[in-house]
């Protein structure tokens, strides 16, 4: 008989909830648990401020005049500030602010589709007559990325450690609980904290479809469409050459050439049919093309 499972709302808050999956069979409690954890924590899309641009500022290591805190002190500032944001193409958000005051989250303002879940987080304290004026790019993505992966060439770009993850913690515990007479069922208790920016009931089917899309592919695997026979890729100095670069014994690179294969591109891109109506050219020549190429480091499509 199959058993069939429900999930229940205990409490749930915009930062919060508690979830109940019940009745499992024995184990899956902790089979299911683990998984759905895992990817709450590091699988789920979020988004994050990724770079900023800060007027007058060349890099990290500097202070601003009038401002209590450092650049890197804003910056760490900034890994705090958390965003709604479901575009394919970074957005932008600017400030422009005059001390004195505080410079908050909410200050930042640009782009529609963005929306700062937490405004009243304070980044920096203006003394008076101090303005200060930056821009920041928002992008979407997963799990944590270090500001060292993606180093700007652009003068004045400060790079962010970012933090996508809407998730910022998880707890699970598994309870026994009774179906019938039989009392050895698992009760699944899950508690999530996020960040605000998607809701905790979401959070879990979320991280469930994405369980769901994994064991789909194991089941019915999707494969990518492509060519039967793939090309090589190879360097555009390679293709070039002629096949009697190819140190090819003279009576086989004549008829390649007479067949209209000149150059080692035109050879690799020929079907094993197309190649077996070259005249002179058989079975024991092309194993001797596949070891001249082989020595170039390339892989003869024919011979695959």
């Amino acid at each position: 008989m199959e058993l069939l499972f429900t999930l229940r709302k205990d409490e749930e808050k915009p930062d919060y909830g508690r979830f109940v999956i019940e009745p499992l069979e024995q184990g899956y409690g902790h089979t299911l648990g683990a998984a759905l954890r895992r990817v709450l924590l590091t699988g789920l899309t979020g988004a994050a401020l990724t770079s900023a641009k800060i007027d007058k500022v060349r890099h990290p290591f500097s202070t601003i005049a009038g401002m209590k805190e450092d650049v890197i002190a804003f910056l760490l500032n900034l890994k705090k500030v958390r965003v709604k944001y479901t575009g394919t193409t970074p957005a932008k958000l600017t400030v422009d602010k005059k001390g004195p005051g505080v410079v908050k989250a909410g200050d930042l303002k640009g782009s529609p589709a963005v929306t700062v879940v937490n405004p009243e987080f304070p980044l920096a304290t203006l003394a008076s007559g101090v303005r200060f004026s930056a821009e920041f790019q928002v992008e979407q993505g997963t799990g944590f990325s270090p500001a060292d992966d993606r180093r700007s060439n652009t003068v004045g770009v400060i790079p962010i450690d970012s933090v996508f993850s809407p998730v910022t913690r998880v707890n699970y515990k598994i309870e026994e609980t009774r179906v019938g007479r039989v009392a050895n069922y698992d009760r699944l208790v899950i508690e999530l904290w996020t960040d605000g920016t998607v809701p905790p009931l979401e959070s879990i089917k979320r991280a469930a479809e994405i369980l769901v899309a994994h064991f789909t592919q194991i089941i019915t695997p999707r494969i990518k469409e492509q060519e039967s026979r793939e090309k090589p890729r190879i360097s555009t100095g390679i293709s070039t050459l002629s096949v009697e670069e190819l140190n090819l014994p003279a009576r086989i690179a004549n008829a390649l050439v007479k067949g209209g294969y000149e150059t080692v591109g035109q050879l690799l891109g020929a079907k094993p049919d197309e190649l077996s109506r070259v005249r002179n050219v058989g079975e024991k020549s092309l194993k001797i093309i596949a070891a001249a190429l082989g020595e170039h480091g390339i892989q003869f499509p024919a011979m695959v």
